[in-house]
């Protein structure tokens, strides 16, 4: 079975065991626009530009999970050590570290642990299952108001959940300071000023 057919297969059981395709594209690390075509297999219509991370070796590995938490840590930094980085006013550093659910809140979780931060969670528009989706925080995790935020996910594939993010967070009077994440499909180098931090850049040459 070809690493395509082995997608086309994974995107149809999550879908029947009832993921919605952006359940599914977060589970992937895929865009939406793959995922459709994933589930459906238009006729004539081409196979998106993506590329597919699969990094659960790690994710499911607690000790590794943790040593990847401590790299973006340390990538951050050497960043404002070196002064790679243009520092917020009031500092590079930050009181709440905000997850991304589902999968950017173990790291965070881990990240907030070794910055001796506290912990906020982040729920997208995309998962809401209102007729008129918007984000939230959770009510049971850390509040943002007033504080300097870093904001952390695990891949980048359009950026717009991130922006999302961005734009709650100064909305509801936060700080974003900075964005972590492992993988970076886009090669963004900030998202409405707030810079981004990846440990890899993901390209695909066609």
């Amino acid at each position: 079975m070809s690493t395509l057919d082995e997608l086309i297969t994974r995107a149809k059981a999550l879908h029947a065991d009832g993921h919605s395709p952006s359940q599914i594209a977060d589970e992937l690390s895929l865009s939406m626009e793959t995922v459709t075509w994933l589930l459906t297999q238009q006729k004539g219509a081409n196979v998106p530009k993506d590329v597919h991370i699969d990094w659960s070796e790690v994710s499911s590995n607690a000790s590794l999970l943790d040593a990847a938490a401590l790299m973006l840590s340390e990538h951050y930094q050497a960043a404002v050590q070196s002064g790679g980085t243009e520092q917020p006013p009031d500092g590079p550093y930050a009181s709440v570290i905000v997850g991304i659910a589902l999968s950017g809140v173990p790291l965070a979780t881990l990240i907030a642990l070794h910055e001796s931060a506290k912990v906020a969670v982040y729920f997208p528009a995309k998962h809401s299952q209102s007729t008129t989706p918007v984000g939230s925080i959770s009510g049971n995790f850390a509040t943002v108001t007033g504080e300097r935020c870093i904001i952390v996910d695990d891949v980048i594939t359009s950026g717009k959940t991130l922006k999302e993010v961005v734009t709650y967070l100064r909305r509801h009077g936060a700080n974003p300071v900075a964005i972590w994440v492992l993988f970076d499909k886009r090669g963004i180098r900030d998202i409405d000023g707030v810079p981004v931090y990846s440990l890899y850049k993901i390209s695909r040459l066609d």
